[in-house]
């Protein structure tokens, strides 16, 4: 049965799902509960969805990182199983498919048989490429037989545009803060280091070359990192 085209109203309430899934971008940590937010968000922007999942392909592997119902999660494993179906697809094409399920009978039987035992009549993915650590396809299952429409394809490859522009950013800034983090961790460890040579240079007589050469062969005799050598050595307790 064919749908009728999304109203004004329906815009409206777009804008706000996607501000709303914005701010979750900004603010959540955990990429389980932000991917799940993802395909909720998904089936409220596009007029005709049910229920949404993320194909995460790496190498010949593929796996559905979130979804909103255990009936998506069965659909996808099928086609992982077969090795093809539509969300893998689009995942490789880069193209967006849609299709009624009875469609897609000759092509991908297997895919066909378990959409239908789901109740799933209409099917919709699209690329989501966000780095190295995330590319594969953002799916939407339609429990009528309308098999989206034209301007429904549009509206999920816009939507996937912003969400893979916004999980790329996120991992930018949590990479960049990982950098940080450690780059403040070698400088203080740095800075230990060189106060245990300072001290065993005063106290030995010794050159900085020498008194590193012997926070090292303690570090190899002990197992220990030279930081915690140098730690140890600055609080008090004596090489030997």
């Amino acid at each position: 049965m064919a749908r009728r085209a999304p109203g004004i109203e329906h815009l409206d309430e777009l804008a706000t799902t996607m501000a709303a899934l914005t701010r979750t971008l900004e603010t959540e940590s955990d990429e389980a509960v932000l991917l799940n937010a993802v395909c909720a968000t998904a089936v409220r922007a596009v007029p005709g969805a049910d229920m949404a999942s993320i194909t995460v392909v790496r190498g010949d592997k593929a796996e559905t990182a979130a979804g909103t119902d255990p009936r998506a999660f069965a659909v996808d494993s099928v086609q992982y199983e077969t090795g093809d179906g539509p969300c893998l697809r689009a995942a490789r094409t880069g193209r967006t498919v849609r299709l009624s399920v009875e469609e897609a009978r000759e092509s991908w039987p297997r895919f066909t048989a378990s959409a239908e035992e789901a109740g799933v009549g209409s099917y919709l993915s699209t690329p989501l490429d966000v780095d190295e650590r995330l590319t594969g396809a953002l799916n939407l299952f339609g429990l009528g037989t309308h098999g989206f429409r034209d301007e429904d394809s549009h509206l999920l490859r816009l939507y996937a545009t912003v969400v893979g522009f916004g999980l790329r950013n996120r991992r930018e800034r949590e990479d960049a803060r990982t950098v940080n983090r450690q780059l403040e961790t070698a400088i203080q460890n740095r800075a230990v280091i060189e106060q245990a040579k300072g001290i065993l240079m005063a106290v030995h007589r010794i050159t900085a070359e020498e008194a590193f050469r012997r926070l090292i062969t303690e570090s190899q005799h002990t197992n220990t990192k030279l930081h915690d050598v140098a730690a140890r050595f600055v609080r008090g307790a004596r090489l030997p």
